[in-house]
């Protein structure tokens, strides 16, 4: 036997095609009405308070200030978030000679984030009873410090810039845990060469060229390593490497005068019996 078809009539499908053709007009209505106050509200809140600055978080400044930060930016309280243009507020920040690089973002609802990157301050050089910082791109800051707060080395009597810039590239190709160690840095005139006479934070004094400086100072702590701690001396490294202790010095000198004190005999015996002349 054949299954008998169900057949629906047009009369009973109507009120259900009114039903779907309801509810899609309706969700249509929803999603249009939604987009509007969208759009409203996002007029509303570019063009009142709400959309101002609140907040701004800075990150990865050791030297400069936040307030000074904020200051170069250029963004107040009045500025709205989404006006700001980031490009042009990194630029503002890396005219400050500190600051080599920065980075600036927008967080709904109202706030602004700057990441800053600042060079390294590789040296303090004296500068009449204060000191002014020397930046890793050879920069000395106008800004004069009382009191270094031992993150790096001071510089002692560099006769120019130029000298200065030299030994600070030098200084800033170093591994750290070698650039840690110099406490003190002194030019050290020579007519041959240039050098500086280091102090070490570990006791020992470095007498070592300014040329190639950062090729021969990393080989420092193997250097220390193989001399008797009870032992003072100069540590020489530049075409070579040596050390010299001052005692091999005073033994010397104290020879130098022992043999000015030792007078000749023969000399005395001349004074003494002086050649008489015959006269013919």
């Amino acid at each position: 036997m054949k299954k008998e078809k169900n057949v629906v009539s047009i009369e009973e499908r109507i009120p259900q095609l009114k039903k779907r053709r309801k509810r899609k007009v309706n969700r249509q209505l929803i999603l249009y009405l939604t987009i509007l106050f969208l759009l409203i509200g996002i007029v509303i809140y570019l063009q009142t308070p709400l959309s101002h600055v609140r907040n701004i978080e800075v990150s990865g400044n050791a030297e400069v200030t936040k307030e000074e930060i904020v200051e170069l930016s250029g963004i107040t309280e009045n500025s709205s978030l989404w006006g700001i243009d980031r490009s042009n507020v990194s630029d503002k920040l890396t005219t400050h000679p500190e600051i080599k690089n920065a980075e600036v973002g927008r967080n709904f609802p109202a706030n602004v984030t700057i990441s800053v990157d600042e060079r390294e301050r590789i040296a303090y050089v004296k500068n009449g009873e204060s000191y002014a910082p020397i930046l890793e791109n050879g920069t000395i800051l106008d800004e004069l410090v009382e009191n270094p707060g031992g993150d790096a080395p001071i510089f002692f009597g560099f006769p120019d810039k130029e000298h200065l810039k030299e030994l600070t590239s030098e200084l800033s190709d170093l591994p750290s845990s070698v650039s840690s160690l110099i406490s003190e840095v002194h030019w050290v005139e020579e007519e041959e060469w240039d050098k500086v006479r280091l102090y070490m934070s570990d006791g020992h004094t470095v007498l070592a060229s300014v040329r190639h400086f950062s090729e021969k100072m990393p080989s420092y702590p193997s250097i220390v390593a193989q001399l008797n701690p009870e032992t003072e001396g100069i540590i020489h490294i530049g075409v070579g490497t040596y050390f010299e202790s001052f005692s091999s010095e005073e033994d010397e000198e104290e020879e130098e005068s022992e043999e000015s004190d030792v007078e000749d005999p023969a000399a005395e015996t001349e004074e003494e019996n002086p050649e008489e002349t015959v006269e013919g």
